[in-house]
């Protein structure tokens, strides 16, 4: 199995993901999010690039048993239900129903990807089970890191590193120096990964404006064990 790494959503190239799966991160929310609302018995999730799509399609579905979720700048958007934050979307707000979201790297990161062939989402919390998929599958791979604004973001690198250090127990990879890189790094961090992220831009934002909970929970690790895959605009396990 080969697997690369992609640093951001910007950069992501229809090509290089061609007929290859993709596990799409962002761990700093997105993917956080739409494991824990899938997990809290959410129908599925929508995954949309802008805010006035997510209006559309709600009110297009009627608005029945639908929620709506994001952010901008880690700031949520006004008139939604719910921003960016996993520990709002618990199975009493999103059992049985769709969540619409919309968010500054992950979705778009995610509708980037529709080249590939299976869209997985990856986060901290389901790791090990997005990993044991993958090498049942035994396919080439590309780790999409969502990344902040267009570039490089430590925490998705982390956990792409999580990824290809699990693998690599399994069996034999070959990866990029940017893979090997992202292993690295992990693989010498995980002991605190909340040390080695304490510096990075957007854990320090979050933890400015009041999101430290968020932190601590999006920095756990196989708590679950589901694998949401994005088929057909939509996110489901």
């Amino acid at each position: 199995m080969n697997i690369d790494v992609i640093v951001s959503a910007a950069e992501v190239n229809g090509e290089v993901i061609k007929e290859k799966n993709v596990v799409v991160i962002d761990v700093l929310r997105a993917t956080s999010v739409i494991v824990t609302a899938l997990v809290n018995k959410a129908k599925y999730v929508i995954p949309v690039e802008g805010i006035e799509e997510a209006w559309r399609i709600y009110h297009q579905e009627g608005k029945i048993e639908m929620v709506l979720g994001g952010e901008r700048n880690a700031i949520p958007i006004e008139g939604f239900h719910f921003g960016n934050s996993p520990l709002l979307y618990t199975e009493v707000n999103v059992a049985q129903k769709k969540v619409i979201l919309t968010t500054s790297n992950g979705t778009r990161a995610i509708k980037a990807s529709v080249k590939g062939d299976k869209i997985y989402i990856g986060s901290f919390l389901n790791a090990s089970a997005v990993a044991k998929q993958l090498i049942k599958e035994g396919k080439d791979t590309v780790i999409v890191c969502s990344g902040t604004d267009n570039k490089y973001s430590m925490d998705d690198a982390l956990c792409a590193g999580m990824l290809i250090s699990i693998i690599s127990e399994k069996q034999d990879i070959t990866t990029t120096d940017l893979g090997l890189t992202t292993k690295i790094l992990y693989e010498s961090n995980k002991d605190d990964l909340h040390k080695v992220l304490s510096n990075s831009r957007h854990y320090k934002w979050l933890k400015k404006i009041g999101f430290e909970e968020d932190l601590k929970y999006c920095l756990q690790r196989d708590i679950y064990d589901i694998v949401p895959v994005y088929i057909d605009d939509k996110i489901l396990i």
